[in-house]
């Protein structure tokens, strides 16, 4: 039987240190031709954050089941729990007392975007999508635009009792949007530029005209262009916010290849010359710099020394967090509580900046 009362509340790493809980998930995973070390990135989370992460792979039914498994003791077969180890001196030092951290919940501001239109890119997943759900909870029009129809069909089905237009476009290209201006209509309070792409983490020496390219074209060429074309619109109405995606590549750059960090410092750059260009005349322009986040879009490694560079610098690395932490960033700068930033590069990553 499990030596602490394992929850849903529990921590991953709290499962796997119970050696009840340690059998059952050890088996559970071992079903899918997996491991523990599956859950290295986000041992701190809650285990009922899988759930929500595993998009169907992972129900609260078979959550509810493991909970129920470990107050039992009923571990699979063949499966035995490893006993704690005993005090090898009774007048030993007691252990130092485990640090418990509190897990941060989401608090929705309701109103706080009531009467607001705001476009958001890569709406149909990661941070794209948790940000365009936080506007839209707390009372936004929300213009989600993603290159997915399937994600943006799930995105909108899933708020249907929101103001939400789903919009399939391609950010770098002109006609899409003009057909993202389109579906705004004739006031545009905030723009969330998200959309954007990884590259394969390849240094100057190895990186291919093909990957510059397109990490550029997506990373900053669609985000100046949907800066550009809402500009004139804010100008009219006398101000806005914009919220553009960097990232810790933007302010180190050992976080990804160059043509990820070289693109991530030009968003930095766009953020900070239009915030000064545009901060008199009731613009707000400020970026986000996300650290370790759980998102679909996926790191490969293409360069043998861009690997071994990049893996060794990601040792420092905070634990991942999902995207709905973000969002909260996102959301803030976006919405008139950040009313007196601008021009900045928020930092939101759990401190790996400060490392």
């Amino acid at each position: 039987m499990s030596t602490t009362a394992l929850t849903a509340d529990s921590s991953i790493a709290a499962w796997l240190d119970d050696p009840t809980g340690n059998a059952i998930l050890t088996a559970m995973l071992a079903e899918g031709g997996q491991s523990p070390e599956v859950f290295k990135p986000i041992k701190r989370l809650a285990i009922k954050r899988l759930v929500k992460m595993s998009r169907g792979a992972f129900t609260q039914e078979m959550l509810d089941d493991l909970v129920r498994r470990a107050a039992a003791g009923d571990v699979p077969a063949g499966e035995a729990p490893v006993p704690p180890a005993p005090s090898a001196d009774a007048a030993a030092p007691a252990p130092a007392p485990t640090v418990v951290l509190r897990e941060w919940t989401e608090r929705v501001d309701q109103g706080r975007f009531t009467g607001q239109t705001v476009i958001v890119t890569g709406a149909g997943s990661g941070i794209g999508r948790a940000t365009a759900s936080r506007i839209a909870r707390e009372g936004g029009r929300v213009i989600a635009v993603d290159v997915s129809q399937a994600r943006l069909d799930e995105f909108a089905g899933a708020h249907s009792d929101a103001e939400v237009v789903a919009l399939t476009a391609d950010i770098t290209d002109d006609a899409g949007v003009a057909r993202i201006l389109e579906a705004a209509g004739g006031t545009i309070d905030g723009l969330a530029n998200i959309a954007g792409i990884m590259d394969d983490m390849t240094p100057v020496g190895d990186v291919s005209d093909a990957v510059w390219e397109r990490v550029f074209r997506v990373n900053v060429t669609g985000t100046m262009k949907l800066m550009r074309a809402v500009i004139p619109t804010m100008l009219a109405q006398g101000g806005g916010s914009i919220v553009n995606t960097a990232s810790e590549a933007a302010l180190r750059g050992s976080a990804a290849g160059v043509a990820y960090t070289a693109s991530k410092h030009a968003v930095a750059g766009l953020t900070k010359s239009s915030a000064f260009m545009y901060g008199p005349s009731g613009i707000r322009v400020n970026a986000v710099a996300p650290g370790p986040t759980i998102t679909n879009i996926e790191a490969s490694f293409g360069s043998p020394l861009g690997a071994e560079r990049i893996q060794n610098a990601m040792a420092i690395m905070p634990d991942p967090v999902e995207a709905d932490a973000l969002a909260a960033s996102i959301t803030f700068l976006l919405s008139r509580d950040g009313v007196n930033v601008n021009g900045i590069i928020l930092a939101s990553d759990g401190g790996w900046s400060a490392a």
